[in-house]
């Protein structure tokens, strides 16, 4: 082999380092491109970026209601008008506008609320009927967790009425001919403590006047068991959610609004026509 030069030679070394160097750097992309070398396990999610300071975090969203033989499956077709729009008529009463300050009231269950919330709404003298619970805390007063049958709640109606045109002898005649009062915890395809027939009393007078009616029709002989209606002090009563609201009138034409609500309005209307409305709720729709 001749021998170099110098420059020759530094020529060389230089080609063969170049050579080498480009030789590993394919080497290496080879490597990291190899399906054998991906990581098996997926990349972590990143957590939202906390609140800044001095604001807080978006409210979680609240948990569907349990279904049950009358849970909605759609919201109402439409919200109920703004309570700022009835002020106009008869602005009394600051969270119900249409019922006077001294209106009386009345609490009673006896099943699904959406039904006997109907039942009175058709009712001349009464004012308004709200959908609510009552036998147990306020802790535990929401559609889901009444709906374990382990509150001590029942779904319940507040009925505001005037004494004067309709008494609460009445409303609990109405009440006890619109349902089955000789069914323990359970109206039709609806079971649970919460579903019972029950009269929440707020003095001593509303508890006799329930008492005797009782007593009354257990000696009539109208039923074929006794009546198994419990008279409860009332102490609290807690609105349901609003989309449980008027929801016969909103929903007429859902399935279990027709199926067992409107047969209860029916009732109501055929027993009792002296006691109606001019224009039922239902026809304002």
């Amino acid at each position: 082999m001749p021998r170099l030069s110098i420059h020759s030679r530094i020529k060389y070394t230089m080609n063969t380092t170049l050579k080498l160097l480009l030789a590993s750097f394919v080497f290496t992309l080879l490597s990291a491109c190899s399906p054998g070398n991906e990581s098996a396990e997926p990349p972590h999610e990143v957590d939202p970026p906390a609140p800044k300071s001095g604001t807080e975090a978006p409210p979680a969203p609240a948990p569907a209601p349990v279904a049950s033989a009358h849970t909605p499956t759609t919201a109402p077709a439409s919200e109920p008008a703004s309570d700022d729009k009835k002020v106009e008529k008869l602005a009394m009463n600051p969270k119900h506008p249409n019922v006077p300050a001294d209106a009386a009231q009345a609490v009673f269950a006896g099943g699904c609320f959406w039904c006997t919330e109907a039942v009175f709404e058709e009712l001349e003298g009464v004012y308004e009927v709200v959908s609510g619970y009552a036998g147990g805390s306020a802790e535990t007063a929401n559609y889901k967790t009444v709906c374990t049958g382990l509150t001590g709640h029942a779904e319940s109606i507040k009925i505001y009425y005037d004494p004067k045109r309709i008494s609460y002898e009445k409303l609990l005649e109405v009440h006890f001919a619109t349902h089955d009062p000789t069914s323990l915890n359970h109206q039709g395809a609806d079971y649970g403590t919460q579903y019972r027939s029950a009269i929440f009393y707020a003095n001593d007078e509303e508890k006799e006047a329930a008492a005797k009616m009782i007593e009354h029709l257990n000696a009539s002989g109208k039923y074929d068991k006794p009546i198994v209606t419990t008279l409860e002090p009332l102490k609290g009563f807690y609105e349901a959610e609003i989309y449980h609201q008027n929801f016969v009138c909103n929903n007429p034409y859902q399935g279990y609004v027709r199926a067992v609500a409107i047969p209860k309005v029916e009732k109501v209307r055929e027993k009792f026509p002296e006691l109606l409305k001019k224009e039922s709720p239902l026809d304002k729709k």
